[in-house]
């Protein structure tokens, strides 16, 4: 019988995603509610983006300690993450991030499956 495989952690995925697939550098939104590519001035619509890969954490002794991590494609071809909280608490304030992140179209990609 075959074992199961271990939890991989946030960590160890993104470190993964860093080795494996080159993803060095994250997609964050500002206090204005703008999306930005790490070190950059470029503001991204929802259409300009495109998830390939989601993966998401529970911490084992704090329900609280949720997390998603997800992989995302620029129209420019730039590869990069954006980590959030899932659950009761989030990063960000209102709907602001859960709307625009609603609106990003979807295309689970096997290719970045790095667990």
């Amino acid at each position: 019988m075959s074992q199961p495989k271990p939890m991989s952690t946030l960590s160890q995925v993104m470190a993964k995603l860093a080795k494996e697939k080159g993803i060095q550098r994250e997609f964050r939104m500002s206090e204005e509610g703008k999306m930005r590519f790490q070190d950059t001035d470029h503001d991204y619509q929802p259409q300009d983006l495109k998830i390939v890969k989601n993966y998401r954490f529970e911490g084992a002794s704090d329900p609280d300690d949720n997390a998603v991590l997800y992989v995302i494609l620029d129209q420019f071809g730039n590869k990069g993450i954006l980590i959030d909280s899932y659950g009761a608490d989030s990063n960000f304030p209102g709907n602001v991030f859960d709307d625009f992140l609603r609106e990003i179209p979807m295309d689970d990609q096997e290719e970045y499956n790095v667990e």
